[in-house]
């Protein structure tokens, strides 16, 4: 089994990484809170200032008047072999501090940056760490002391802020509550008291310390309340004798102070039986103990914790994508593979898997048939025009038999019109498939870390599909021009003689296109004009589908996979320029993916070896 140090010192080495990657709090349980902590509670001139530094064995806390504590302080004690002693804060990593005067000077000084030169508090907690071989392995974590009143200079609220930022500590269930209450005061007017009883009713997070026993009146004791007789908890009482001001303001050291502590409980009348489970050494290391125990206990639910989060971290960075390689050839392949993701939701838009194709079958069925109708035909075939056109096609010469040229040139005239439906039909088609496009690459998951290669894709899209419209405009052209080069002739010979019903064919030309004759020319053409527009009803969508939109199901990005496949590293590390907001985020995932799987490894080979 690991050493009670070791598995205490993995739980600390845990929670500094989770409070360096910012694994602290949030929504739901991090591994920060479900490691155990001990959280230090006690009104104002409690001498809670003065355990912590005796647990620690150096003087590094602010001290004053009124309300020093006005930010958490996350305290990580760490157990070292030898060496220097030294502290590190968070906030300046990599800067270690020897000298524990400027440690206390940089609590106060980063104090004042969040909550500036007043009395205020804020619940932005400063993390410091302390290295050293003097000390056992733990989490405390100091909290403004509760008050009663506001002092000029704070809010009217400050007594409830105060109790409420404790109270978020205190109340998860991984807490250690050490509640700090002074000897020379009623134990039933205890604010730390008070407040465990609230959020710990059983006591079985609660740890008491009583200080200033030597402040006591003379005939006076705490026996009861270090007995457990007053106030029971699961835990015993730990009685603790701080240095008085006077040794403070004379710098007496540690090691003296924690010598004469023992010497006080060996020699006093009133604590000698209790003396070898009194002062700052034994509270330090029942806390160890009871923390070792805990972590034990809790072990397999933090190794579920742990599993459940990882699972969630490598779903969440598959979800953003993984890192990229660096050479040339996984970098094209990246490409290609992107290319390829935004091509399948390209097809699933055109074959119905999304939506957007049917847009274009929108085109075929309503649009093109609307403009269809909407051509000037009877205009054009009106009895005026169709007397213009018949009369002017002629010249000066006399039809002989039958206005062929006139039937021509209304013909011609008539398909014409037939071009602005066909590049209509074209260019809806086109405008549609940019909008799939633009639709496909916002839906292509693994497309958003690249905003570079989004641009690279859109444009060469765009340019592919100017292509097929173009290709597309010259089909249908085509297929109207090819109506209007070759008349079907078996059409006009069905029909009906030129010759009236009295079957006189000598009569003179003016009376042989007379108006009826002129009606019946343009009926003529009408129904011709007709037949060929049912054709290109049909043709022209053909026409538009093999060109436009087959042509971009089969090869949109053909173009640019050749292109791409001609360029160096370094262009193509260009088009994988990452959002640099999703890969800070997925530099995070990957750094707390490692975090919990390095703690999986180090719980499970320390608790278990």
């Amino acid at each position: 089994m690991a050493t009670m140090e070791s598995l205490i010192g993995l739980v600390n080495r845990i929670q500094r990484a989770c409070t360096v990657l910012g694994d602290y709090g949030g929504e739901g349980m991090s591994l920060w809170e479900a490691l155990p902590s001990v959280a230090v509670v006690g009104g104002q001139s409690s001498g809670k200032s003065s355990v912590l530094e005796s647990i620690v064995g150096r003087d590094f806390l602010p001290r004053g008047s009124g309300i020093v504590t006005r930010r958490p302080l996350v305290l990580q004690l760490h157990k070292t072999e030898g060496g220097q002693e030294y502290a590190e804060f968070l906030h300046a990593p990599k800067k270690r501090l020897t000298d524990f005067a400027y440690v206390r000077k940089e609590i106060q000084d980063e104090t004042d940056r969040i909550t500036g030169k007043s009395k205020n508090i804020s619940n932005i907690p400063i993390h410091l760490s302390i290295y050293s071989p003097n000390v056992v392995n733990l989490t405390l974590i100091d909290l403004p002391g509760l008050t009663k009143v506001a002092i000029e200079g704070q809010p009217e609220s400050i007594v409830e802020d105060i109790e409420n930022m404790v109270r978020s500590y205190v109340e998860k269930p991984n807490s250690i509550i050490l509640a700090i209450s002074p000897a020379n005061q009623d134990i039933a007017t205890s604010d730390a008291i008070k407040l465990a009883r609230e959020v710990d009713p059983s006591g079985e997070r609660t740890f008491g310390v009583l200080t200033k026993l030597d402040l006591m009146d003379k005939g006076t004791n705490a026996q009861d309340v270090l007995e457990g007789k007053a106030y029971r908890l699961q835990h015993p009482w730990v009685g603790i004798v701080n240095r008085s001001q006077a040794d403070i303001n004379k710098n007496v050291d540690m090691i003296a102070a924690r010598r004469r502590e023992r010497e006080y409980f060996q020699s006093s009348p009133d604590y000698g039986h209790l003396a070898n489970k009194m002062g700052s050494e034994y509270l330090a290391k029942l806390l160890s103990n009871h923390l070792e125990a805990v972590i034990r206990q809790r072990i397999p639910s933090i190794i579920a914790l742990i599993n459940k989060t990882i699972a969630d971290l490598e779903a969440e960075l598959d979800h953003l994508g993984r890192p990229i390689g660096v050479d040339a050839g996984a970098q094209l392949y990246t490409i290609l593979d992107m290319c390829r993701a935004f091509d399948r939701v390209f097809k699933e838009h055109l074959d119905g898997g999304r939506a957007g194709g049917d847009r274009i079958y929108g085109v075929f069925d309503n649009q093109l048939p609307a403009a269809l109708r909407k051509l000037p035909f009877d205009r054009h075939l009106s009895l005026q025009n169709v007397r213009k056109v018949i009369s002017e096609a002629d010249g000066y010469q006399p039809h002989l038999i039958a206005p062929e040229q006139g039937y021509r040139r209304l013909i011609d005239g008539s398909l014409g019109f037939f071009k602005g439906p066909a590049e209509a039909s074209v260019d809806a088609v086109h405008f549609i498939l940019k909008e799939l496009v633009r639709k496909s690459i916002a839906e292509t998951q693994e497309l958003k870390r690249f905003p570079t290669l989004q641009a690279d894709i859109a444009a060469a899209a765009t340019e592919a599909l100017e292509r097929f419209r173009e290709d597309s405009r010259k089909t249908v052209l085509r297929l109207v021009e090819m109506e209007s080069s070759y008349l079907t002739v078996e059409f006009f010979r069905k029909l009906p003689l030129e010759g009236d019903k009295a079957g006189n064919s000598t009569a003179p030309t003016m009376d042989r296109y007379a108006d009826n004759h002129l009606r019946r020319i343009g009926s003529n053409v009408s129904s011709y004009v007709g037949m060929v527009c049912d054709t290109l009803k049909n043709s022209i969508p053909k026409a538009v589908v093999y060109c436009q939109v087959r042509e971009a199901k089969r090869s949109l990005l053909n173009h640019f996979y050749a292109q791409v496949g001609g360029r160096e590293k370094k262009q193509l590390g260009a088009m994988l320029d990452e959002d640099p907001a999703l890969m800070e985020k997925r530099e995070g995932i990957a750094k707390r993916l490692e975090l919990y799987k390095s703690a999986r490894d180090e719980i499970d080979s320390v608790a278990w070896k």
